[in-house]
């Protein structure tokens, strides 16, 4: 298996620290506000990276962060921290923020069909491991103090430019001294904030009350659950220059090392050419493509499409077409069904010699080459081979591709809603009738692990099947 490595700007040869198992952490999301479907395009593509690597039979523990503390609006060292801001807004606690985005955006992977991380962090129920790991990057010489707290010496950490192949001679970072004229470089960062009364979340530590930078919480839960070295991150191209260089920074000075080995990064979904964005209003949730009649799956479709360092041009002309592709497929899917097919084929043998999956498992480990893979699993859909053969091994590339083969039913299905969900849904009426919000969120959840989607109108609930 070979991946691009944007330390390196290479492909390079896959090889894990240990021989069977594989640490990955995923940046995840600031949770002030709703995920949108540029957000979810990369974890739909970090997702068929886990199922892949565990179709090798390698073992995978992924992490993922939930930052709920210290990501300030600049996604620097200056601005609002986007938990208050999100607070003010829907004039709700940080918590409260917290609680309903964190929400959001696991139904939002549920919908996806993403599998949910092996741990799924937040950042401020790891106050003391960021602690902790700030105390040793002070101890190894790399912090010094101003007005604002405790700061990364970048001068310290002579690669610092390295990974981003930054030129801080020409960088601009005036706003950036003005705030914090104390600093010996514009370009260092906050470890931990103090002298900040006004920010709700604060808590005791050597270097006075306040809370913890941005960048520290990855490096803390990354190390805390993978060890100080560890095999993947992934994220954002727009982690490169400042969180992920920062990471970097944090490992040299915590152990002399950078604590991953492959840095991975997808490029954006943008919405008909231009970035989605909350400010720009052109955000778009899963649940709005459900609103307008798609399935969930018929985006996953559509993003299975692209190769995750090109990134995606979102239209609704393409939504379209992969709605339709998804249809063609579960229609043949049901006539293979319609065939004597033998459920619990035993005959791996068979399966594993196939030239069909032999270039399927190939295309995934050329840089996960979706695209490539979701050709060879359409060549296999109008192979001339046996209905039986057909099916196991449309399954067998479909715990990586995740698009629900094995669980097609007849369209028509769709329309039927069975009494245990509407009996739900009639449950949960009568806890949103009397503002029991948590019950009516609990059922919602179990209605959606079933397969359904409500959606609230002022007639009333409709029900929806999801996979369709």
């Amino acid at each position: 298996m070979r991946l691009y490595n944007t330390f390196t700007r290479k492909l390079e040869e896959f090889k894990p620290i240990n021989q069977n198992k594989i640490g990955i952490y995923s940046c995840g999301p600031t949770v002030y506000w709703n995920q949108h479907i540029g957000h979810m395009y990369a974890y739909v593509q970090w997702d068929v990276l886990v199922r892949y690597l565990r179709y090798l039979d390698y073992t995978v523990k992924w992490v993922m962060n939930i930052t709920d503390v210290g990501h300030l609006t600049s996604d620097e060292d200056i601005g609002e921290d986007k938990m208050e801001k999100g607070a003010k807004r829907e004039g709700l606690t940080v918590w409260q923020i917290a609680d309903k985005y964190i929400r959001q955006f696991t139904d939002s992977l549920d919908l996806l069909g993403i599998k949910r991380p092996d741990v799924l962090c937040r950042a401020t129920e790891h106050i003391e491991e960021q602690i902790g790991l700030i105390k040793k990057i002070e101890k190894r010489g790399f912090t010094y103090k101003t007005k604002t707290g405790l700061v990364f010496d970048t001068a310290k950490f002579p690669d610092y430019e390295k990974f981003a192949r930054l030129n801080l001679k020409k960088q601009n970072a005036g706003s950036r001294v003005e705030v914090d004229i104390e600093k010996r470089n514009p370009w260092d960062f906050l470890l931990w904030v103090t002298n900040q009364p006004s920010h709700i979340m604060k808590w005791e530590s050597p270097w006075g009350k306040g809370f913890p930078g941005w960048h520290i919480e990855c490096t803390a839960m990354s190390v805390k659950y993978l060890g100080s070295q560890f095999d993947i991150h992934t994220g954002g191209i727009e982690h490169i220059a400042v969180h992920h260089t920062n990471e970097i920074a944090q490992g040299f000075g915590a152990f002399g090392k950078m604590t991953a080995n492959y840095w991975l990064h997808n490029a954006w979904l943008l919405l008909e050419g231009e970035k989605m964005s909350k400010s720009l209003g052109n955000n778009v949730l899963v649940t709005d493509l459900i609103h307008k009649g798609y399935s969930p799956f018929h985006l996953r479709y559509l993003i299975l499409n692209s190769h995750y360092r090109q990134g995606m041009n979102f239209t609704w002309k393409a939504l379209n077409s992969a709605k339709n592709a998804m249809q063609s497929v579960n229609s043949q899917i049901l006539k293979i069904l319609n065939d004597k097919i033998d459920e619990k084929m035993t005959d791996q043998k068979i399966i594993s010699n196939s030239p069909y999956v032999k270039t399927f498992t190939q295309a995934l480990g050329d840089d996960l080459n979706i695209p490539k893979a979701l050709a060879v699993f359409w060549n296999t859909l109008k192979a001339n081979i046996s209905n039986n053969e057909k099916y196991h091994i449309l399954g067998l590339m479909d715990k990586v591709l995740g698009l629900g083969v094995q669980d097609i039913r007849k369209e028509n299905e769709e329309e039927k809603i069975p009494n245990e969900i509407t009996d739900l849904c009639a449950q949960r009426e009568i806890f949103r009738e009397e503002k029991n919000f948590t019950q009516s969120d609990k059922l919602r959840k179990e209605i959606e692990e079933k397969g359904f989607y409500v959606k609230d109108t002022s007639k009333g609930p409709q029900i929806t099947k999801i996979n369709s």
